[in-house]
């Protein structure tokens, strides 16, 4: 990874001990999970490859085109009580073609279903099986039923919700790059109120939604579909609770692919991971000032990264002082870069955006960037599901101190993302639901059939160390590297070589060996900021669903 200088330097503080977790904490030795749920898990499999999915029309709601099927799987609220409350996750369909792109004549062997996940916590993958119609999925959809659904709290799949929804993400709002303590202390507030929030508006089941139970309702959704074996594929977070299955079931894996791994080791769930993923887009930050700095025929927004840099801090206090349309602020700003630091495909349209603001258009910036009340609703759901989750996964500091210790220290050599990062997650300190111990992802040679792992050689979202760490954790697996690239998600992109290696590995169960390499992707062409295409997420990003964090 092009970011060890970084982590060298914050190095002693990522190996930061954590404070006691609360009194609640889940039992359980080294993280194994409780013969009841395993029971549980077992015995609500049983139920559902008994029921079926009775896929029909999708609601109006969904506005789904006519060929994505719908329907439910229900699955226990608590897997140590399976005759408890259930709750029913949505699942979404398209057949297999089994027609070969190639020739519409020959007939492709149908190869059962391909499961989905695109990460978050708090992402959805309904619209994923819509993916087919793209020319670098047609061979995969003609093999396979390509399945989406909403994990247990999305959506309406038991939604979560922690606070009224207009009232999230409101604009503008600042994002100090070094707070003042005055204004730390009223985001811990917020986070105080949040964490209370979460724990009014769901009570005792709050404590359920987390990735051990993701990943036992993936073994039932399995059951459903009438699959003796899965064939998953998970994104970002969803690699995670992928090798948690892989883990738990390891004789019920036909096929995996975990794309833009998690680190898995129980020590960086989910505090250490968020340290090193802030490190991490540092590098990013980088990478895309440079870009911006080689076009600077284009933007004239800086021959070098440093003068990107004042070019943005200009923005960024324009920005403080006159809010753009009243709506977008600094916080607005660093967000719409942020997703840069995600996928470069957004490379041209934000430097277009940030370009045109500082000659005097905000349009092209508020585009990007303005809150959408639209969409209140389903980011304040994924906000709380990707809050739950991470705060019931594993022990978090409960003291301040730690945390503004070690993201201070940070944020000297990693400005960009810190502190927001610190923000995202701070309600975790304050978190009433009994916190779980992270088990020990890995499996033994033999345990577990020949897995593919893909990974970006400079994401930030999942910085590469970790997918070094799934490979060295999963027996038998293979480790795929787009090299000196950094886009979040790379499978069924525009690289060639990546593709070639998913479709060899899921359509005839071929790997590369225990590591084979990608040259990267080419770089995004520049843009002109009269030129405002771009601004929205691609088809391909939005059907699989990404979510904007791991």
């Amino acid at each position: 990874m092009k970011a060890a200088a970084l982590y060298s330097a914050a190095g002693s503080l990522l190996l930061t001990t954590l404070a006691a977790a609360p009194a609640g904490s889940a039992p359980g030795a080294a993280g194994a999970p409780a013969a009841a749920e395993a029971r549980g898990a077992s015995v609500a499999a049983a139920r559902a490859r008994a029921a079926g999915i009775d896929f029909g029309k999708c609601t109006a709601e969904q506005d789904a085109p006519a060929n994505l099927r719908c329907g439910t799987v229900t699955v226990p609220l608590d897997y140590a009580h399976p005759d408890g409350k259930k709750i029913e996750l949505t699942v979404s369909r398209v057949r297999a073609t089994q027609k070969d792109p190639r020739n519409s004549k020959l007939k492709v062997r149908k190869q059962g279903a391909l499961v989905y996940n695109p990460g978050g916590p708090g992402a959805s993958g309904l619209y994923f099986p819509v993916i087919g119609v793209l020319p670098e999925w047609r061979r995969i959809a003609a093999a396979y039923d390509l399945i989406g659904y909403a994990p247990r709290g999305v959506g309406h799949s038991a939604p979560l919700s922690c606070q009224a929804p207009e009232r999230f993400r409101k604009g503008p709002t600042a994002s100090p790059t070094h707070p003042s303590k005055s204004y730390k202390q009223e985001r811990i507030a917020q986070a105080k109120a949040y964490a209370r929030g979460c724990a009014e508006r769901s009570g005792s089941a709050l404590r359920h939604y987390n990735s051990l139970n993701n990943a036992r309702d993936l073994d039932v959704l399995r059951a459903a579909l009438g699959e003796q074996k899965l064939t998953f594929m998970g994104a970002s977070y969803g690699t995670y609770f992928g090798a948690l299955y892989a883990t738990l079931f390891p004789a019920h894996v036909r096929r995996m692919v975990l794309d833009s791994a998690v680190n898995p080791d129980p020590a960086q769930i989910w505090y250490h991971s968020n340290l090193e993923q802030s490190a991490a887009f540092e590098s990013r930050w980088t990478d895309f000032r440079e870009w911006i700095a080689r076009h600077d025929d284009v933007y004239g927004l800086g021959t070098t990264a440093e003068q990107v840099r004042i070019s943005y801090e200009k923005a960024r206090a324009g920005l403080s002082a006159e809010p753009a349309e009243g709506k977008v602020g600094p916080g607005q700003l660093q967000s719409a870069f942020l997703t840069a630091g995600y996928y470069d495909d957004y490379w041209p349209s934000r430097a277009a955006a940030l370009s045109a603001y500082l000659k005097g258009d905000p349009k092209p910036l508020v585009g990007i960037a303005a809150p959408a009340d639209a969409a209140a609703a389903e980011a304040e759901n994924a906000s709380a599901v990707y809050t739950a989750v991470e705060c019931n996964d594993a022990p978090w500091p409960t003291d301040w101190a730690v945390w503004d210790r070690d993201n201070t220290r940070l944020a000297r050599v990693a400005p960009f993302e810190t502190w927001d990062n610190v923000w995202t997650n701070l309600p975790c300190a304050y978190w009433t639901a009994p916190r779980q111990r992270p088990v020990d992802v890995r499996t033994g040679p033999g345990e577990l059939p020949p897995t593919l792992i893909l990974a970006g050689e400079r994401d930030a979202a999942t910085p590469y160390g970790g997918a070094l760490e799934m490979n060295r954790r999963l027996a038998g697996s293979v480790l795929v590297t787009e090299q000196d690239a950094g886009t979040h998600g790379i499978a069924g992109g525009p690289n060639p070589c990546v593709n070639a290696h998913l479709e060899a590995y899921l359509l005839q169960g071929r790997v590369p060996g225990r590591r084979a390499a990608c040259a990267p992707r080419p770089e995004p062409e520049p843009r002109s900021p009269a030129d405002r295409t771009g601004q929205q997420q691609s088809l391909r990003d939005a059907l699989k669903g990404k979510a904007e964090r791991p």
